[in-house]
């Protein structure tokens, strides 16, 4: 067996067989360290056992012998990589998210835990820590478990973190983070709006535009009332509508139908599409750009009498309490299956209106920047006008048994 000594001694280089790859050992806290250097060649050899030493030696000068790398510092280092690299192609809210449910939720229930100690018991026992009751929790205000979609979000953020941990040899394998008494739900349909109920809608909404509960409130009811239109005639996800300027959006004439449309160039979770309006977003879009903004919008109402400028937002203020109250006072925020409705079903009734209708599925799935299976999974699947009669209740012709195929033999009558 040959043998070499590097760095004082600190380290010893071995291989078994003449021509076969060099290993190399040391005694460090106590414990013997074994590694192979997959190397033939000795000074190449040496080399990464010198790299493999000093890297035990930062481990042992940061205590990660004894405990391993907690998982406060694989969640900083995750949040470093995360957004370096995923600059200009997920959105700083995106980004911001996970670092909001590292500090908020991860980081108190894991802090200082050893990330080669997290497992799939680990991220069951934050489950039922989130979803059940602090005990120091004020009785007297109501609590309220967190939906399940936001735990979900939650375990994601903590896949993510792991990932990064294996990526960086601090453990060797991701753990299963899945819900164990998860079964497969049914799928179902996401709330929209039927015609009849989204006439009930808008129509409440213009009531509400030309009588608001208090005059300061007026532009915003006006701005709701063109706001659901606009949502319900183009199909546009509420984060998308709310990055919208005036100059992403043009009216030209359809060559199809020769209404006049919306052409509009959309920026959202899936990067820069297109979307082709229904003829009914076009007069909602002119009174946008034609309603003067109010005084704290404007900061020089002489310049254009405070009219918006084409780099200003379409619907520059939320409102979330204004919508939502509509809803309730007209017995709308909730669908027959207790869904809760909230601007998305906005989206979601211009998807089944234009099934309904018969148009073709791909180009709806193209003009909403969306999937094809998506559709047909969340939405298709549960519109009765979309089975075709012609193609279900086929009949084919049934032959006759031999008996009915038979002539009749005429009857013979005695005396006749």
């Amino acid at each position: 067996m040959e043998r070499h000594a590097i760095l004082g001694n600190k380290v010893k280089l071995y291989r078994r067989s003449s021509g076969g790859n060099w290993h190399c050992y040391t005694f460090l806290k106590g414990k013997e360290w074994r590694k192979s250097t997959k190397q033939k060649s000795l000074a190449q050899a040496k080399d990464v056992a010198e790299d493999w030493y000093m890297e035990l030696r930062n481990k042992d000068r940061f205590g990660e012998f004894e405990t391993g790398t907690s998982f406060e510092k694989t969640a900083r280092t995750f949040e470093r990589e995360y957004e370096a690299i995923t600059q200009g192609r997920r959105s700083p809210k995106w980004v911001q998210g996970h670092k909001d449910r590292i500090r908020l939720h991860l980081m108190p229930h894991f802090g200082k835990k050893p990330v080669k100690d997290i497992t799939s018991g680990s991220a069951q026992e934050y489950r039922v820590c989130r979803m059940s009751k602090p005990t120091d929790w004020d009785d007297k205000k109501e609590w309220k478990p967190p939906a399940r979609n936001t735990i979900h979000n939650e375990i994601v953020t903590l896949s993510m973190v792991l990932k990064t941990a294996q990526r960086h040899g601090w453990i060797e394998t991701v753990p299963d983070l899945s819900d164990p008494y998860r079964r497969q739900s049914k799928i179902e349909h996401r709330p929209w709006f039927t015609p009849k109920e989204y006439k009930q809608l808008y129509e409440a909404t213009r009531r509400n535009a030309a009588n608001p509960k208090s005059k300061r409130f007026e532009w915003h009811a006006q701005q709701l009332h063109d706001f659901v239109l606009f949502m319900a005639n183009t199909g546009l996800r509420p984060d998308e509508v709310r990055h919208l300027e005036f100059r992403d959006v043009e009216i030209v004439d359809d060559d199809y139908s020769g209404d006049r449309i919306l052409e509009i160039e959309v920026r959202g979770k899936r990067g820069v599409g297109y979307c082709k309006s229904m003829p009914g977003a076009v007069r909602p879009f002119e009174r946008l750009r034609a309603r003067p903004r109010p005084d704290y919008m404007v900061a020089d109402r002489t310049a254009g009498n405070g009219l918006p400028k084409p780099t200003d937002l379409l619907f520059p203020n939320e409102f979330k309490k204004m919508f939502n109250g509509i809803l309730v006072e007209n017995d709308l925020k909730k669908d027959r299956h207790g869904k809760a409705r909230t601007a998305y079903s906005l989206r979601h009734s211009y998807i089944c209106f234009r099934l309904l209708e018969g148009a073709d599925i791909y180009q709806v799935a193209k003009n909403c920047r969306t999937s094809v299976e998506l559709i047909e999974k969340h939405y298709a699947a549960h519109l009765k006008d979309m089975i075709d009669t012609s193609l279900v209740n086929v009949r084919r012709n049934r032959k006759p048994s031999q008996r009915e195929a038979a002539p009749t033999i005429p009857e013979i009558h005695s005396g006749e």
